[in-house]
């Protein structure tokens, strides 16, 4: 990466891999600053790749509450990274002609360390060098850690792109992200375009595909289509018993994963009687859009963006939009990023943004003491050479059309 003029349009690749760990999805975007303080990108596309069977299963065998050998944290790093950067590779050649400049990678989540209600570390395996030598390209990666060192939540992370590109001063407008944990991003008390509070309400797909998996044997992972959702009725008092849980009351900003709401959660709270098969699905499914909607009263919003996997669920986001309303519901699609794409393309700005020395986090939405550039870069096929810091920090984002 050679220094650049901040004008010309810089091609970044976005990849991760959500707490769901079905695929790997990577974003190609056109990066730009139209003016000191306003950043366009156009989208060029979304390249998905489902894991290979075996890997997804030992990922999932590493999440907690599982106790793994550092042995096997050792090779699911390396070969995570592997597949992470054959992966990368074939997206920069589909969706760039090889033509990116850099890369930044999510990685894959393992663990989310959270006590006493503060952020204390956090794990994300996929080696970067692996990624840099398979593409070339300088990689970026551990985009959490920087934030939590600050004091912050490490999370959600897409909170500064929905500041900059949907939260504009004097809307009551969230967005919200349905993965297997939702997190939203509100208006702030304040009065400032980047005073907002983002943070994790709880789980999405995460109990859901958990359920779908016990019903079945394992022969589905997911609620395809939101058959079961429909076919199931939510049960009452069960859904009573879910909110009680103590992280719904905790305020923000705040964090969470599969270190709580892992499928032995059910079992935790589970009592004979209670909804089985498609009628617990349904009742998870109901768990969530409570969540939504109790989020959008408390902060008055007028429109609610939805994004993620779980707007390809239409009984999930038809529930989203009953208890959402009054406030209005559409998908990011309606704002110029697709929706199945948007957090890809979160990771593309991230990685333009660290590469001109610009922070990635937001302090009122992440609870850190300052703003954070994020990330450690990991050279690709030639030296490290990253453009001069850009001066002031972007205060607007726009999507241009392809």
């Amino acid at each position: 990466m050679t220094a650049m003029d901040p004008a010309r349009p810089q091609t970044v690749l976005g990849m991760l891999s959500g707490t769901s760990h079905d695929a790997v999805d990577v974003a190609a975007a056109h990066l730009r600053f139209t003016d000191p303080h306003t950043l366009a990108l156009r989208p060029l596309g979304l390249h998905s790749e489902p894991f290979p069977a075996a890997l997804r299963e030992r990922i999932a065998a590493a999440l907690p509450p599982a106790r793994v050998e550092l042995a096997e944290v050792c090779r699911l790093d390396t070969e995570l990274g592997q597949f992470f950067g054959a992966v990368a590779a074939r997206a920069d050649t589909a969706l760039t002609g090889r033509r990116a400049e850099l890369l930044a990678s999510h990685g894959q989540t393992v663990h989310h360390w959270v006590d006493g209600g503060r952020a204390r570390g956090t794990l994300q395996l996929g080696a970067a060098a692996w990624i840099a030598r398979a593409t070339g390209l300088p990689v970026l990666s551990d985009l959490r850690t920087a934030d939590i060192a600050r004091g912050g939540q490490g999370a959600p992370l897409v909170s500064l792109l929905d500041a900059l590109w949907l939260l504009g001063e004097g809307t009551r407008r969230g967005a919200l992200n349905l993965g297997g944990i939702a997190n939203i991003t509100v208006p702030g008390p304040g009065t400032a375009p980047r005073d907002v509070l983002a943070y994790d309400l709880g789980p999405a797909n995460a109990l859901i595909d958990a359920a779908v998996t016990a019903a079945s044997g394992g022969a589905e992972r997911m609620d395809t289509d939101g058959a079961r959702a429909a076919r199931g009725r939510p049960g009452t008092a069960l859904l009573r018993r879910l909110l009680a849980e103590p992280y719904y009351r905790l305020p923000p900003p705040k964090s969470t994963g599969k270190e709580l709401f892992h499928p032995g959660y059910l079992d935790t709270v589970l009592r004979p009687g209670d909804p089985t098969g498609d009628d617990l699905v349904a009742t998870l499914t109901e768990l969530t859009a409570h969540l939504v909607g109790t989020a959008c009263r408390t902060h008055r919003l007028t429109e609610l963006v939805v994004s993620g996997g779980g707007v390809r669920n239409p009984v999930l986001l038809d529930r989203v939009r009953a208890a959402a309303a009054p406030a209005r519901v559409v998908t990011s699609a309606a704002h110029g990023l697709p929706a199945p794409a948007k957090e890809a393309y979160l990771f593309a700005l991230l990685g333009y943004l660290s590469a001109h020395g610009l922070p990635g986090t937001l302090p009122s939405a992440t609870g850190a003491g300052a703003p954070t550039v994020l990330g450690s870069w990991t050279p690709g096929a030639g030296p490290l050479r990253l453009p001069p810091p850009h001066p002031g920090a972007p205060r607007r984002l726009i999507i241009e059309q392809p």
